[in-house]
């Protein structure tokens, strides 16, 4: 499939049935930012594409949300292939969502996330989170839990630019200054280089 740029914050479900990509994009007159997205969606089992997933029914503070400047990025899958968690943006704010495939919707949990990544469990985000408004490291990794709604930064204070990575059930690893970095989820201990060169790390299947 032609794609018209570079793919980036791009996942595998744990199945390797569901492909997730976002380009993002220049020059749409709507964006209140230098940037656009495109976010799609591959179903490997049928050859489903979704193209872009701004489309998608959105529910933002209990209501059915119209813009034109909605912008999806960094989608996250559940083990089941159908739920999924992605930031969206509208308005000049970002929220983490929640995607049901089958039911073809998504709803807004809450304010200030980016890039979520599930943790294998399914109980925990690990998230990108606005802590500046200034252009220097304006974000700090955080871990959100699902059911208490609690949320804490982990020991990485630098600002991390990228979809962190769950290398484990208790690990995250994530791209910082050229090299691949990993820390504990829990906010505990120290940040330690994994490898050299690298960036937005990923496991193997």
């Amino acid at each position: 499939m032609a794609l018209p740029g570079i793919p980036s914050r791009a996942r595998v479900s744990a199945s390797g049935n569901m492909l997730a990509w976002t380009m993002f994009a220049t020059g749409d007159s709507y964006a209140r930012s230098s940037f656009s997205t495109r976010t799609s969606i591959l179903d490997l089992r049928t050859g489903y594409l979704v193209k872009n997933i701004e489309q998608i029914p959105l529910t933002l503070g209990g209501r059915r949300h119209h813009a034109p400047d909605v912008n999806y990025w960094g989608v996250s899958f559940a083990a089941d292939d159908n739920r999924f968690y992605a930031t969206v943006s509208t308005g000049g704010r970002t929220h983490l969502v929640e995607g049901d495939m089958a039911a073809w919707s998504a709803r807004a949990l809450r304010e200030n996330v980016e890039c979520p990544s599930l943790s294998p469990d399914g109980t925990r985000l690990a998230f990108k989170k606005r802590v500046s408004d200034g252009p220097r490291e304006p974000w700090r990794l955080y871990v959100y839990d699902l059911a208490s709604g609690r949320e804490h930064p982990v020991a990485e204070r630098r600002g991390i630019d990228d979809q962190a990575l769950w290398t484990d059930g208790e690990t995250l690893a994530y791209g910082y200054g050229g090299g691949v970095w990993s820390v504990p989820a829990d906010g505990t201990g120290t940040p330690r280089q994994l490898a050299a060169g690298a960036s937005s790390p990923a496991v193997p299947g």
